[in-house]
């Protein structure tokens, strides 16, 4: 990632300025254009500089998100969906200007079909508050990206996170769309069915799409039953190798993990002093297993066994709510527990997928280059599919600091594509990855350009995004 690649683009000023306009008449208080709640509205989590929309307007209703999308197209206007403003890779900026379109207020949850262990919510809900909505039927929804992110941002991003490796992702647990288009429809993609035939796989074309597209104004999701128990545990390792090679026997023993996540001995010692722990500040695995009591204690004593062939000490897992949600907060807070290590300092949150046996030779390898050139980059990983995050700490006054942690990006990604794996596995192209994708899929991203073209000829949704 460079930030020349972050650029301002062609603004339709007499556009925006008539869409501001009957924005406002239509919608009163419920479109703002102060600096502060645009600046609320841009990419504010990462390094990536800001770029304000010229408006924001909050949407309560699918006929909401109609009325702002007809308005724009008649204007042709930038539209920039905004869920909680999560994403890590400019995903809300507006380089072309625009309007920010608020989903949060479409925050309802439309149907639950226990029966059938589904649900279809608005946009704007929360994996967090649709959880706390589902607890009394049984049933959870898996996805947990460590942000209490909204689901149409997950849906949008194809997020996955901490329970992938026993859930899926994102493609793997939205069942049906509906989705606001270009010329102010709103079409729905798939009905509630498990499997279908029919036709093109419109759902999983949206899902993913960063918002180029359309704008999602509701969700079909998966659900699961709440496992009978839940078991966690922490094992620290000698080194990252032997953690990784742990993490790649369990998987390929078919041990039924529901959590495997990888933290180096950096990131160990950034929890322990963020959070408050005192575990050993070696690689270490947070495991999780779900099941019935004897199933849980079966997976635990067959993953200890794992480890112990790779030198792991001090298998410690428990079944008690409050120690492993503990556990799990240190886990989520890892991003500011990596800003803690140099407070002030800027970070660059950046994440990798590779094929599972690839895992510790890319780990090892990123591990060796940022030592190589004097970089603090703590790792943190979803190692049971592969994926693993760097948190690079560096001055982003300096701008020969800014070369040097921008070099060891590019170098991570091209190491990942070298071993066929992809530059994101879970944080989206926006516009922070956009020289990796063409780099990762070449002539693909024709094809990619030639839907866009087809289904957004104005190029109104989230503009500058994915690729130029």
């Amino acid at each position: 990632m460079a930030l020349k690649a972050i650029r301002a683009g062609a603004r339709n000023e007499a556009g925006i300025a008539a869409a501001k306009a009957e924005l406002s008449a239509r919608f009163g208080d419920r479109f703002q254009t102060g600096e502060a709640i645009r600046a609320q509205h841009a990419h504010t989590t990462t390094y990536i500089p800001a770029q304000l929309p010229d408006g924001v307007a909050f949407a309560e209703s699918a006929g909401d998100v109609r009325e702002i999308v007809q308005i724009a197209a008649r204007h042709k206007v930038p539209l920039i969906p905004f869920g909680t403003g999560s994403s890590l890779e400019g995903h809300i900026n507006a380089p072309h200007g625009g309007i920010s379109v608020d989903l949060s207020r479409m925050n309802k949850v439309l149907e639950v079909n226990a029966e059938d262990l589904d649900c279809r919510v608005e946009p704007g809900i929360t994996r967090e508050e649709l959880n706390t909505y589902l607890r009394d039927t049984g049933l959870f929804f898996p996805i947990d990206p460590g942000a209490n992110a909204s689901i149409g941002g997950m849906a949008s991003t194809r997020a996955s996170g901490t329970n992938a490796v026993r859930y899926g992702t994102m493609k793997d647990n939205v069942l049906a769309l509906t989705v606001v288009t270009a010329d102010g429809r709103e079409v729905r993609t798939a009905h509630r069915a498990r499997k279908s035939s029919a036709g093109y796989d419109l759902t999983r074309l949206f899902v993913g799409a960063e918002g180029t597209l359309g704008i999602i104004t509701s969700i079909t999701l998966r659900l699961q039953g709440i496992p009978e128990v839940i078991s966690g545990g922490v094992c620290p390792f000698p080194t990252i190798e032997d953690a990784c090679n742990a993490v790649i026997l369990t998987i390929q023993s078919g041990i039924p993990v529901a959590r495997i996540e990888l933290l180096d001995a950096l990131q160990m010692k950034a929890c322990n002093g963020y959070s408050g722990l005192s575990y050993q500040e070696t690689p270490t695995l947070f495991v999780e297993f779900h099941g019935s009591p004897e199933s849980v204690e079966l997976q635990a004593r067959q993953f200890g066994e794992i480890a112990s062939e790779f030198g792991a000490s001090d298998f410690l897992w428990t079944t008690n709510p409050e120690e492993r949600a503990r556990l799990w907060k240190a886990r989520h807070n890892a991003y500011w527990a990596q800003k803690s290590l140099i407070p002030g300092a800027a970070i660059l949150s950046t994440d990798v997928c590779v094929p599972i046996s690839r895992l510790a030779e890319c780990v090892a390898a990123t591990q060796e280059d940022s030592a190589a050139h004097g970089l603090t980059a703590p790792i943190v990983g979803h190692a049971g599919d592969g994926n693993f995050h760097v948190g690079l700490l560096f001055d982003d006054k300096d701008a020969a600091d800014v070369a040097r942690a921008e070099a060891f990006v590019e170098r991570l990604n091209a190491r990942a594509l070298a071993m066929d794996g992809t530059c994101t596995g879970e944080h989206g192209i926006g516009q922070g990855k956009m020289p990796f994708l063409e780099a990762e899929l070449g002539d693909a991203l024709d094809l990619m350009r030639q839907v866009k073209r087809s289904l957004d000829p104005d190029n109104i949704f989230n503009p500058g995004k994915i690729f130029a």
